[in-house]
């Protein structure tokens, strides 16, 4: 088996990947607008199943990065077509012509609907980029005044053509191919006997209300998700960071240049005369061809910063904005207040970023000193800061597209993982267990003999749980016809007991069936939950008048009776794993008088002395279901009306019922279920004994974690 699985793999990944990159060659040969290199990955994720599939697109765009890069950022849509391909394979879509437009429209809305927003995002002119834009450029023309609409549209009608061609040459492809061959071809990882597709179906519905794979897949998602959100905070933070301090190196050696340009024991000439003083137009002329030696620097300037403002010395005009006059007065900008007085002083200061009508600029002042050392004015450059953001944006781009790729890939991976070696071999296994039948002989070898036949071998802990249940299984066998005979000994000498207990034994004899295997640990559950709550009713001096230690041992006593009832509702009822109908429903609440009907006749059997052990025995079974704001069963009583023996037992009850595992559910943490009792204080319990409860936390959680280890 796992011979054949590796040579169908190196097929499948082989014969994908060759398929990937001819198709990616064809076009630009031809000069066809096409793409056509998903073919290869859609093909083999429909043949040989979801992992070849994905490795297939993974590997394709690494392929093709070596000659382009750029798209190595686009190898997450070819995976998702694979993902997709093997999904419509599963459910047969491949086979039925009705559903192939759905097929192509997928695949083109992966591919140029995501694709197409991926390249907007990540380059600096989208509209006129690839052989979309003639046709993108007519539609914005034409009807649609949007040019990312434009492009959008343009671009997913182009790969609707592409990926109609695609899936017409994999459906072509697949109905040549024998079943007996793609069975050859698929790639499985079975640790086991394969089950049948009615048996995966089985074994997948045995998964709680959150799944182990829900779960795997969450820690697994949420750990990328982590890791890389970091590693992406910390490298676009890095790399802001860098352009910012590349823009001021720029902007402080322009300054510089600046400072050494203007002459410094002419900046009153300069003021005064403005372009008529001698040499003033050459160094403006020097500082616009500094101005206008990088696309990044918005302005130069010189101005003499005095308390009254910034007169202008330099003001050289660009293309959209004219320049200053010479000794024009320009009032403080508001960033620049907290070093207005370095300003005065003369003194140098840091670049100073600031967002107006101007955008983003780093503005950098640099001073200009006279041979007296005195500061005559300020070298100014800003410089536009805007494209760091539409840069960031592109990297965040290019990361998160890259990161997404590897999440999809890896999660993919490990779901395939964790269902070959951990879902379905503990799924199959509780399959065959829940189907087991000890009642005959040829029933109890078939049931063995169903567990045998998994043969799991996980070389791990599956393995040794396996092993244990098949274990079990067998002494299960063995042991039956004894445990049968036990059983019928104790039953008959239950009917010689003591009158006084025989009197419930005497009603309940002929109701011992097989019942629920957890009743038994609920039962002392509750009854020491119940010991734990009065115990600290009585500490905090709360209906003290009531508990006394009679009445406490009463209800110790009596506590494993309160469900006694369920004895006359229906296995199928009480068993089922599923919520029950209104019609179910009704008939599970009769258990409460029934319970009652039961312990009266018992009462009738004994004497008068032990009334009051019964007695709370009646009154719990037939009130622990009644509520504290009066919407409870049976009777609709509220308050202080309950009996305080069954409000006690209400609270026992309802959180046993929610940290025990039962067959329609898995028990909840300790803490959820403290957090229901205390949601549930003053409607559904009494909220002085949920208090209680809960202020002995400690106490319930040593009975319950006492109990689970047995």
């Amino acid at each position: 088996m796992k011979k054949k699985n590796r040579i169908s793999l190196l097929i499948l990944c082989g014969g994908g990947l060759l398929i990937n990159t001819i198709g990616s060659m064809i076009p630009g040969w031809l000069n066809l607008p096409l793409y056509l290199d998903n073919i290869g990955s859609a093909l083999a994720a429909a043949l040989g199943g979801i992992i070849p599939g994905v490795l297939v697109g993974f590997f394709t765009n690494i392929v093709n990065g070596i000659s382009n890069f750029e798209s190595v950022y686009y190898g997450f849509l070819t995976i998702l077509i694979a993902i997709a391909s093997s999904i419509f394979m599963e459910k047969g879509w491949y086979r039925k012509l009705s559903r192939l437009p759905l097929i192509i429209l997928t695949f083109a809305l992966i591919g140029g609907g995501i694709g197409s927003c991926l390249t907007w995002l990540m380059n600096d002119h989208p509209f006129e980029i690839g052989f979309s834009a003639p046709l993108a450029r007519r539609i914005f023309e034409s009807f649609l005044p949007n040019q990312f609409l434009a492009k959008l549209t343009a671009d997913f009608l182009y790969d609707l053509l592409d990926k109609t061609i695609t899936v017409g040459i994999v459906t072509l492809v697949l109905s040549q191919h024998s079943t007996r061959m793609r069975d050859w071809l698929q790639y499985r990882g079975w640790r086991q006997i394969p089950l049948t597709l009615r048996e995966m179906k089985q074994a997948r519905k045995t998964a709680g209300e959150l799944s182990l794979r829900l779960k795997i897949v969450l820690i697994v998602a949420a750990s990328m998700i982590i890791i890389g959100g970091t590693v992406t905070g910390i490298s676009y933070t890095h790399y802001v960071n860098s352009a910012i301090e590349e823009k001021k190196a720029l902007a402080l050696g322009v300054a510089d240049v600046m400072v050494g340009t203007v002459d410094a024991e002419r900046v009153d000439e300069y003021l005064e005369k403005g372009e008529a003083a001698e040499g003033y137009l050459e160094t403006e002329r020097i500082l616009k061809s500094m101005m206008d030696s990088s696309e990044f620097i918005e302005f130069c300037y010189v101005y003499r910063i005095l308390e009254d403002g910034c007169h202008v010395v330099f003001d050289p005009d660009t293309a959209e904005t004219p320049g200053r006059d010479p000794g024009s007065l320009e009032e403080f900008d508001q960033a620049f207040l907290h070093v207005k007085g370095d300003l005065l002083a003369g003194r140098e200061i840091e670049p100073v970023e600031s967002r107006d009508s101007y955008g983003w600029l780093l503005t950098l002042y640099k001073p200009i000193y006279d041979r007296n050392g005195v500061c005559q004015c300020y070298a100014g450059v800003d410089i536009s800061m805007t494209q760091i953001s539409s840069n960031g944006l592109k990297f965040l781009t290019k990361v998160l597209s890259l990161f997404i790729g590897f999440l999809i890939l890896i999660l993919t991976i490990v779901i395939w993982l964790a269902e070959y070696n951990v879902i379905l071999p503990i799924n199959g296994m509780a399959l065959q267990s829940s189907r087991s039948d000890y009642s005959t002989e040829e029933n109890r070898k078939e049931s063995v003999a169903r567990i045998e036949r998994l043969a799991i071998r996980t070389g791990d802990e599956i393995e040794n749980l396996y092993q244990a249940i098949l274990n079990s299984s067998r002494d299960m066998a063995h042991t039956t016809e004894e445990m049968a005979r036990i059983l019928a000994q104790t039953q008959h000498q239950n009917e010689v007991i003591d009158k006084m207990q025989n009197g419930l034994i005497l009603v309940l004899a002929d109701m011992v069936e097989s019942r629920d295997e957890n009743t038994g640990e609920h039962v002392r559950k509750t009854a020491a939950y119940t010991g734990v709550i009065m115990r600290e009713l009585r500490r905090e001096h709360i209906y003290e008048d009531q508990l006394t230690d009679a009445f406490i041992a009463d209800v110790i006593r009596s506590a494993p009776l309160h469900d006694v009832g369920k004895i006359q509702v229906r296995d199928a009822i009480l068993n089922k794993p599923g919520k029950l109908t209104d019609e179910e429903f009704a008939e599970m609440k009769t258990h409460t008088t029934a319970g009652a009907e039961i312990i009266a006749s018992a009462m009738r059997m004994v004497s008068e002395d032990d009334s009051g052990y019964l007695a709370e025995a009646q009154k719990l079974a037939h009130y622990h279901h009644e509520k504290w704001n009066g919407t409870g069963y049976p009777e609709g009583l509220k308050g202080e009306e309950i009996p305080l023996s069954a409000r006690v037992m209400a609270v026992a009850d309802v959180f046993d019922a929610l940290v025990s595992k039962r067959s329609y559910k898995e028990g909840f943490p300790f803490e959820k279920a403290m957090a229901i009792i205390r949601e549930g204080s003053g409607t559904h319990f009494d909220p002085k004994v949920a208090q209680a409860f809960i202020n002995a936390e400690d106490e319930v959680r040593r009975v319950m974690e006492s109990h689970m280890s047995r």
